[in-house]
């Protein structure tokens, strides 16, 4: 997955309030470990390769990577982007570089709560491409796009972590950015729908 490298953030290690972005170490046994911990689980597990990486962390916990799993699950969003972009939660910037490397990306604009995030993250950014990225501190479930202005790819991932509890705020976004937004998509939002059916047939529903 030699590929998957040119996704890895640049971003510089730092630390704002109980924010931080930090690099760690994946040895071969942690990695070995890990893939066969993750073949025997009965609900998918990801196993993590060999190898340095980044992440943005809120205190001692793991919000964001740039794994190779996580890496995948932003691609499709990635390869469909065009236009000008919306992004709900900036994390480590992974989909928002991701983006602005393509010539078929006019603009994006990104929402994000954190303002520690924004100076961590977001300042980095916003030095490599001050023309096409616009930052705005705020709440993707409640901010509101001016009058007018539409988008032709959302991006939201805002959860902390995979679980059907989400799949309430995705279907408000999806109702709130219906109109000015002609792709939109949420961080494994497939996973979390067939997830929910499953356990619903499961439960006789």
């Amino acid at each position: 997955m030699d590929w998957l490298e040119k996704f890895k953030v640049n971003v510089p290690e730092g630390q704002d309030g109980v924010w931080s972005v930090k690099k760690f170490n994946v040895s071969k046994r942690d990695a070995e470990y890990e893939q066969m911990r993750a073949s025997c689980s009965s609900n998918g597990g990801r196993g993590v390769p060999a190898g340095t990486y980044t992440g943005l962390y809120r205190g001692d916990t793991l919000i964001m990577s740039d794994t190779p799993d996580e890496i995948l699950d932003h691609l499709d969003i990635i390869r469909k982007a065009a236009g000008h972009c919306l992004i709900g939660g900036l994390g480590l910037g992974m989909v928002t570089k991701a983006m602005l490397q393509k010539p078929e990306v006019t603009h994006v604009t990104v929402i994000e709560l954190a303002p520690e995030v924004i100076r961590l993250i977001g300042t980095h950014l916003q030095a490599e491409f001050p023309d096409r990225l616009t930052i705005v501190e705020g709440d993707i479930l409640t901010w509101k796009p001016h009058k007018g202005v539409k988008y032709d790819t959302a991006w939201f991932d805002i959860w902390d972590g995979i679980c059907t509890d989400n799949l309430k705020e995705i279907s408000t976004l999806n109702r709130r950015f219906a109109r000015c937004a002609k792709v939109k998509h949420s961080w494994q939002e497939d996973r979390l729908r067939y997830e929910l059916r499953r356990l619903q047939n499961s439960w006789g529903w």
